[in-house]
């Protein structure tokens, strides 16, 4: 079921960021000597620092190639460095072993406005570094007991996540359209505020002592390139 309450609650939060995210972007809109769009597919190898009652556990290595897409507006305030932003779409999650024979999947489908610095061949290879707001819209949770699955269940807007998600990153962009980034987490995975039914009908808050920060590494490629939309002289 979609619930709305929860993407109320962090109204201010969004309005925040949104606003921070408009005040970078401003001043390199007014210096910018050109601007052009491009779309990406990407490839991702994701991990997670799990902290489950006070104790570190591990977490297995997940990869997803389905379903990443982001269409990114790139502000080029001259040959060596310049600005981008966009919107994306990820699938992000973690693995983790809950006892010897019991294994967790649980992801989301994040939406996502990043924005970013980039120093260097603007035509060729350059760094970035940046932040990304992300907001989850979907959450899917698979556990699988012996190695065979025995459930299985997705939310929309779902409650057990946090409303939205603060990220950090740093990249490269090679030739020919391809670029690494390495991503971490700022904001917890669950909500630990989240309250459901036990077996024996208490409500209780299973995500409360289970603190899960995601980081992940990827490869993306450049799926199209508009041409230039604009230059100042």
């Amino acid at each position: 079921m979609m619930t709305f309450p929860i993407l109320f609650s962090n109204v201010k939060q969004l309005r925040m960021g949104s606003l921070l995210l408009a005040a970078w972007l401003l001043p390199a809109w007014g210096h910018a000597q050109k601007f052009y769009g491009t779309s990406d597919g990407e490839f991702i190898l994701g991990f997670a620092n799990i902290r489950r009652n006070g104790l570190e556990e591990p977490s297995v290595p997940r990869l997803s190639v389905f379903f990443h897409g982001q269409s990114l507006l790139h502000l080029d305030a001259g040959r060596r460095h310049g600005f981008f932003t966009g919107l994306s779409l990820r699938n992000v999650g973690f693995i983790y072993d809950e006892s010897d024979l019991i294994r967790k999947k649980s992801r989301t489908y994040n939406v996502g406005i990043p924005v970013a610095i980039k120093v260097g061949n603007m035509d060729r290879r350059f760094l970035f570094a940046g932040y990304a707001l992300e907001v989850p819209i979907n959450y899917k949770e698979k556990t699988f007991v012996g190695g065979e699955k025995r459930d299985k269940f997705n939310y929309w807007f779902s409650r057990r996540v946090n409303a939205i998600n603060h990220t950090l990153f740093v990249g490269v962009r090679l030739p020919h359209g391809a670029s690494f980034r390495f991503t971490y987490y700022l904001t917890p995975f669950f909500n630990k505020d989240f309250e459901t039914l036990n077996a024996q009908g208490q409500r209780e808050r299973p995500y409360q002592d289970f603190n899960v920060h995601l980081f992940h590494f990827s490869l993306a490629k450049m799926i199209t390139k508009e041409k230039k939309l604009y230059v100042w002289d």
